[in-house]
């Protein structure tokens, strides 16, 4: 993976709320819309995009869009400017500034981005995929009854997706998956994510999962406790897989190593950036351990390049690679549509994929511009 360098003459940050379809309930909060952090770098050349996964409350994780606008101004750019700079740079450059991965993820997505639209090459190529289009899966949030989430169920595998993932806390876990394996049967590729919802002392509870044949459980403990991770795994069958824990490739081998997880879940802003994601997929590669894309309720931008990962080869189970139409009625990019459960991978220069600035000035709340002098 090669690249050419840039020199960013100014940064827009640029605040997005874009309304969800549906309310998004997981174990941590409830979503009505999304409120996004775009990052829109200029060169004397062109310009790039980057977005931030970070959420409007740190509940996720620490990281949250009003402290990831605030450490990005005054903390990250400074380094970037004045100077010619290219996407592998960018984390050695920001290393200063101790922690805000998904903020520093957004920098580099956008030099990145501004890096191939110079040259004039799509992420996909850069990142050397082979692979056209990738299975695309559904997350479906937690529900107010188990009827209404048979019904969302039921409509998400007649809109195609090949694989469902439910959230689950406890109180809301046995029986909705029971419910929906009885409904759809053991052909339907199923999995769960708690977002660290449970504890060890769960491990018997739990365990009953077993007899759904799950693909997995992600990420049932808290994310810092690897060893009791290593310990439920003895425990259950069913696969368990890591996220919230998994924030580097060191942090993946580790708990690979020690047997903590069998499946790790790639999301590139929480790791740092798609460079450092490739670096996690490498590595899960090298000790045979599957990994698939989760999502964050990306926008078009988020989106593509997320498609674009999960290309890679070790991708081999089903991601979060959703069409925009999950969550948004109109997304700010052209919509990514699914075709036969599967998306496309963009194949356009930079991302992939092209701003539409209509959309992008209906959903745009605030925007900040900052100049090369302004950081100096």
């Amino acid at each position: 993976m090669e690249a050419g360098g840039i020199t960013v003459e100014g940064v827009e940050l640029r605040r997005v709320a874009l309304p969800l379809v549906t309310p998004f309930r997981t174990s941590f909060g409830v979503q009505h819309e999304r409120d996004a952090l775009l990052v829109r770098v200029r060169t004397s050349q062109g310009e790039g995009w980057g977005e931030c996964v970070a959420l409007a409350d740190p509940h996720y994780s620490p990281e949250y869009v009003d402290g990831a606008q605030h450490v990005i101004r005054h903390h990250l750019l400074p380094p970037l400017f004045g100077r010619s700079i290219e996407a592998a740079s960018v984390t050695q450059l920001l290393a200063h500034v101790k922690g805000h991965p998904m903020a520093k993820a957004a920098l580099e997505m956008a030099v990145l981005d501004a890096e191939l639209r110079l040259a004039n090459r799509s992420l996909a190529n850069f990142l050397g995929v082979t692979r056209s289009r990738v299975p695309s899966g559904v997350s479906v949030g937690i529900f107010g009854s188990i009827g209404e989430l048979l019904e969302a169920v039921e409509r998400y595998i007649s809109e195609g997706y090949v694989r469902i993932k439910l959230k689950i806390e406890p109180g809301w876990d046995l029986e909705p998956v029971r419910a929906v394996r009885e409904l759809f049967g053991d052909d339907l590729a199923l999995q769960v994510d708690a977002n660290t919802a449970y504890t060890l002392a769960d491990a018997d509870h739990l365990r009953r999962l077993d007899e759904f044949d799950l693909l997995l459980i992600e990420q049932p403990l808290g994310e810092d406790d690897v060893a009791g991770h290593a310990e439920l795994a003895r425990r259950i069958r069913t696969p368990v897989c890591l996220d919230e824990s998994i924030v580097s490739a060191a942090s993946a081998i580790d708990a690979i190593d020690r047997g903590a997880c069998s499946v790790v879940n790639v999301k590139a802003g929480r790791v740092g950036g798609y460079l450092e994601a490739v670096r996690v997929h490498d590595a899960c590669a090298a000790r045979n351990v599957p990994v698939w894309c989760g999502g964050m309720l990306e926008t078009g931008l988020g989106r593509a390049a997320n498609i674009a990962l999960a290309a890679l080869p070790n991708f081999t189970l089903t991601g979060d690679v959703s069409a925009s139409a999950r969550f948004y009625e109109r997304d700010i990019t052209a919509p990514i549509v699914i075709e036969d459960g599967h998306v496309n991978v963009p194949t356009g220069p930079g991302l992939g994929v092209e701003v539409d600035h209509d959309a992008l000035t209906e959903f745009t709340t605030s925007v900040e511009h900052v100049p090369r002098r302004a950081s100096q």
